[in-house]
């Protein structure tokens, strides 16, 4: 799911807030393999920060995302769960 706001975007993943947790101690590492295979697809979006949210994570990115971005995300976050 993503929302869009004035000034930032996020990408909703839906998950277990003891799952969440646990995702979030790597996030930075996280960062780096969405951004590594954003820029392999040759995407213009570029994820900024990961946070814990009663809903799963958020991932914020710098752009509104396309479908394929989307989908090419939840392979990198579930791979890394």
């Amino acid at each position: 799911m993503t929302t869009k706001g004035p000034s930032c975007k996020q990408i909703i993943v839906p998950m277990s807030k003891k799952t969440a947790n646990k995702y979030i101690k790597d996030a930075s590492a996280h960062i780096i393999s969405i951004n590594s295979t954003l820029k392999l697809i040759k995407s213009g979006i570029i994820a900024d920060f990961i946070q814990a949210d009663n809903r799963g994570i958020i991932i914020s990115t710098n752009n509104v995302t396309s479908p394929a971005d989307l989908q090419e995300i939840e392979k990198v976050v579930k791979n890394l769960l």
